[in-house]
């Protein structure tokens, strides 16, 4: 479902595909805390049952007997800047929390404890269950650990924090191979020309795609034209290599591609599709196979420093993932 905020085209820095993951909770008994930061949409099963009660694709604790209330920490795979939060009661009506909220800390090097020093990112806020209650969140410290107070239990059946990955550019070499492309480095995908099938900012996400689903798949063009997604880069960079992987699309992936680029250092992110409209070639059109990966570097041209780059697949289809690495791009002395 579509959620018309001006946060959620941010990365969902809970996202267990990045590593994030509970490391602690005060209880999770009828339901797993860890499912909370699944990607997936939460899924509603009649009639299951486990040992402990009602299955709930979420997580759920017990009813509190005593005063109180539960929590859980996470550490999310990559530090990052909030933005915005989806806690997400879907299929919780009877049993999700009447309130919540979420403390943060910045702790890289070990795991949070007794002595932690927590900061309120979101004061307490009503819920309502069955519902994407989504809050905007106004603070440009960057955190690693959250942890997410619930008042006083119930199930969350997923918990998404949008936002940018931080990453302290300063301290990378020059020479040092980057994927500018990945959205754990801090890289988005912007706008694209149609996502019927699959959202377009999976084609940054790690590894490979699990199946056609964690892709980028278009409707079948019935017109003339082409489909095309923006990715804003991590950081303005020297592209050396494309990799582009139409990993489980057979039927269906493009029959070629070509890239765009451009420097971008103003403007918004609304007007980026007008604004690419003359962007100059990084790649020429290349023919693309079934279920493979195909790497480009020789075919590139030299366009110097970029920061934004434009994927045309004639006419229409599927990709998995994109990858452009390449180098910090030096200014001369």
């Amino acid at each position: 479902m579509s959620l018309p905020t001006e946060f959620t085209h941010f990365l969902n820095l809970a996202d267990s595909r990045l590593g994030s993951t509970a490391t602690f909770v005060t209880d999770d008994w009828f339901a797993e805390v860890n499912r909370m930061l699944q990607p997936e949409a939460p899924v509603w099963k009649d009639d299951i049952y486990d040992d402990n009660g009602k299955w709930m694709d979420g997580w759920e604790s017990r009813r509190k007997r005593f005063e109180g209330y539960d929590y859980a920490i996470v550490r999310l795979g990559v530090a990052g800047i909030f933005k915005g939060v989806d806690i997400d009661t879907s299929y919780f009506t009877g049993n999700y929390p009447p309130s919540a909220s979420i403390e943060a800390c910045f702790s890289p090097d070990k795991e949070p404890d007794e002595h932690t020093a927590w900061e309120s990112i979101l004061s307490p806020v009503s819920l309502s269950g069955n519902s994407h209650n989504l809050f905007p969140i106004d603070d440009e410290r960057p955190w690693t650990h959250i942890r997410l107070n619930i008042f006083p239990d119930g199930g969350i059946a997923r918990l998404r924090l949008y936002g940018m990955p931080h990453r302290d550019w300063s301290s990378h070499s020059h020479d040092e191979e980057i994927d500018f492309a990945a959205a754990v480095n801090g890289a988005r995908a912007l706008v694209c020309s149609n996502e019927h099938y699959g959202n377009k900012s999976n084609i940054l996400n790690p590894g490979r795609g699990v199946n056609m689903g964690d892709g980028w798949e278009t409707a079948r063009r019935r017109v003339p034209g082409n489909d095309w997604v923006i990715v804003a880069l991590a950081h303005p960079c020297d592209v050396k290599q494309v990799l582009i992987d139409t990993c489980h699309f057979k039927g269906n992936y493009p029959d070629s591609c070509s890239i765009q680029a451009a420097f971008v250092d103003s403007g918004t992110d609304e007007q980026i599709a007008t604004r690419s409209l003359f962007w100059r070639e990084l790649l020429p059109s290349q023919k693309l196979q079934m279920d493979s990966e195909h790497q480009f570097s020789t075919e590139l041209n030299d366009l110097g420093k970029v920061s934004h780059i434009k994927l045309n697949i004639f006419p229409d289809g599927g990709i998995s993932r994109l990858r452009v690495l390449g180098l910090l791009h030096k200014t001369s002395p």
